[in-house]
């Protein structure tokens, strides 16, 4: 699945540019995505180092390397950050990454970090060029202690990270979420054991509860809209997960 416009209007897109195979990555599919505005773009979530070639072809087929004018890394996983220091000679923006994971990155091979900006806890407004305006939404906890997400407020489009993720079967290629409930055996297990506690959904769900959202676009699995978008929500929001089911000896409740 990709090179999928999830969004398009005269001068703006929010493209899922790859999502790659199973093979890949140990059969744990995961999504990279492209904005653009104008002849600017920015990458979400770029990748590890075996999925960079692909995502690098579909991405020319929008921009080129010198057009790139920020990369957000929703967190510190390698399936985000692996192929980091190819890109970082491809392209010559900044990184946006949660402050906490700055002394972090250089475990990756990463040797210069003067490009890298840590986001604050509290997120932050960010023009990677002029009128091209996006929201940096903290998300923390879920999964990772410092996770951001990122909204775009022209195509709707909340980037949510691994909220939402899916561990779909091998011969499951659907693109969207369209009916929640057929959705919720492939989120199920991930987001209880993944998520850390439902005080920390909640936090989240509070913190975008002003946004206006079209779409939910997770790092794995298929994108959330129309009626999936609340429904998903409303799901987590009763969700008991992470250290609300964590029990002595490594023990998890799989009660309710």
């Amino acid at each position: 699945m990709r090179n999928i416009k999830l969004f398009e209007s005269a001068n703006h897109r929010f493209i899922l540019l790859n999502e790659s195979e199973p093979g890949e990555e140990d059969g744990v599919r995961s999504n990279q995505y492209l904005i653009t505005h104008h002849n600017d773009g920015v990458l979400l979530d770029p990748g590890g180092f075996g999925v960079m070639p692909r995502v690098l072809a579909e991405m020319l087929r929008y921009v080129g390397p010198e057009q790139i004018k920020a990369i957000f890394l929703s967190h510190q996983d390698p399936d985000i950050v692996g192929g980091l220091s190819t890109w970082l000679e491809l392209c010559h923006s900044p990184v946006y990454v949660s402050s906490i994971w700055i002394r972090f990155l250089p475990h990756y091979g990463l040797k210069d970090m003067a490009r890298f900006i840590g986001v604050p806890n509290e997120g932050m407004d960010c023009e990677p060029s002029p009128d091209f305006k996006l929201k940096i939404v903290p998300a923390h906890f879920l999964h990772s202690e410092g996770q951001i997400n990122v909204y775009d407020p022209i195509s709707k489009i909340l980037f949510t990270g691994d909220i939402g993720a899916a561990m779909l079967p091998s011969d499951k290629n659907e693109a969207f979420v369209d009916d929640f409930s057929a959705h919720i055996p492939y989120i199920d297990g991930f987001h209880r054991r993944y998520m850390c506690s439902n005080k920390a959904i909640r936090c989240w769900l509070d913190t975008i509860a002003d946004l206006d959202i079209a779409m939910i676009a997770p790092q794995h699995g298929p994108v959330y809209r129309g009626n999936a978008v609340q429904d998903f929500l409303s799901w987590l929001k009763n969700l008991k997960c992470g250290i609300d089911l964590m029990q002595s000896g490594g023990r998890f409740s799989k009660e309710d």
